[in-house]
């Protein structure tokens, strides 16, 4: 029996035309991969439980004591939008550095600028980068800051942040932004929809008949 043509359709993906939650402010430039996630914890075999080593050296010391940082402190607990500089996500191009953030709890990241495989892989978790001025990023981690609880909106569709009573323009790339907006973000469940198609296709063709 050919394989395929026992395929079972998968789920439409959800649409993603916001984001809304709390943020918390990383600060700083060029935040690499290595940073996101130490490669000692990268030794897994399903990304679950990543999120426990989320920028873990800058978090920790040796002894496994907190350090100051943001994300260690209790007024961010429950941030779901992490905001940072420029050059956000560079260095490797490990898959594990989006999925860390995603496992952490976070949804969506705001950045002056982001690494390009780093941004994609972003882009197939669902977790969309929004692109603002190093102005407008000073603004929005001030609010934060300044009250943890404050709701940001992430509005893909209108390319713009809200927050409290201000609002800032982003930029998101157009071939993300479509993705989200049509629910068409991971390229894999596409495939895996397509099955059918697949099947049909392998059908007309004498070398898969046996």
């Amino acid at each position: 029996m050919n394989p395929f043509l026992s395929h079972t359709p998968v789920m439409p993906l959800e649409k993603i035309t916001s984001v809304t939650g709390r943020g918390a402010y990383v600060p700083g430039s060029d935040i690499d991969t290595d940073r996101i996630i130490p490669a000692r914890f990268m030794k897994c075999v399903t990304f679950d439980g990543l999120g426990e080593y989320l920028f873990y050296d800058v978090r920790h010391e040796q002894d496994g004591t907190l350090k100051s940082h943001p994300l260690n402190e209790d007024r961010f607990a429950g941030a779901s939008i992490l905001i940072s500089g420029i050059n956000f996500g560079c260095g490797s191009s490990r898959e594990h550095a989006p999925q860390a953030i995603n496992k952490g709890g976070f949804r969506a990241v705001i950045a002056q600028s982001f690494a390009e495989i780093f941004f994609g892989n972003c882009a197939t978790l669902g977790m969309p980068c929004a692109l603002a001025t190093a102005a407008d990023i000073e603004k929005l981690g001030a609010a934060v800051n300044a009250d943890p609880s404050t709701e940001i909106v992430i509005d893909i569709e209108k390319c713009e942040v809200r927050f409290g009573d201000q609002s800032i323009p982003v930029t998101i790339p157009s071939t993300a932004r479509d993705a989200f907006l049509s629910g068409q973000w991971d390229p894999i469940a596409e495939l895996l929809d397509g099955a059918g198609d697949v099947a049909a296709t392998a059908g007309k063709l004498a070398y898969m008949a046996g």
